[in-house]
């Protein structure tokens, strides 16, 4: 079981990254930091004649990194109630490599994957991150990866996620169910 975390913070050894590093404690992982990339956004070219074009940036190199991996995990801090920008770039990207001749089974292969997401913010996120929750679960859903589980923790100053007893309680859940290797 290989894992890989993609992480869409943009302040190192922040509360979601504190957060993350709880979960995967122990394990060999792929660490994906988005933020040390150039990912340039996404230019819809779903209708036109010539279809999408190569954007000549990083994209396609964490793609080919991601596709060797088995479970992934997606960790944001909750920016205005959704996942970082960063994060959102590359996940609009995906529209197009779907269409991406040199990733013909892109689709099939992500959906051999498990996700988890992991999120932290302020401003009550048990209860106002959940519609980024559910935004994660459409695009899991679309996509076909099986959404395996998620944390919502409470943080917003450096550190702050540490007296989040919840959050860190289900990060240990999480870990203990990566580490057994159990789905269900």
């Amino acid at each position: 079981m290989k894992i890989a975390v993609i992480y869409g913070g943009t302040r190192p050894n922040g509360n979601t990254e504190m957060l993350t590093e709880h979960v995967i404690q122990g394990m060999v992982t792929e660490k994906i930091y988005l933020s040390d990339y150039n990912i340039k956004p996404i230019i819809d070219m779903r209708h036109s004649k010539d279809g999408f074009q190569d954007r000549n940036d990083d994209y396609n190199s964490i793609i080919e990194r991601i596709l060797l991996n088995d479970i992934l995990v997606f960790s944001t801090p909750i920016y205005w109630y959704s996942m970082s920008g960063t994060m959102k770039n590359f996940i609009d990207r995906w529209s197009q490599t779907l269409r991406d001749p040199k990733y013909p089974d892109f689709k099939n292969e992500m959906a051999s994957k498990k996700a988890f997401v992991i999120a932290v913010g302020g401003d009550e996120p048990h209860i106002k991150g959940l519609p980024m929750i559910q935004q994660f679960n459409y695009i899991f859903d679309f996509i076909g990866i099986e959404f395996a589980g998620y944390i919502l923790g409470n943080g917003n100053k450096p550190e702050e996620v540490i007296q989040d007893k919840d959050a860190l309680f289900a990060a240990t859940q999480i870990r203990n169910k990566l580490t057994e290797n159990k789905w269900n």
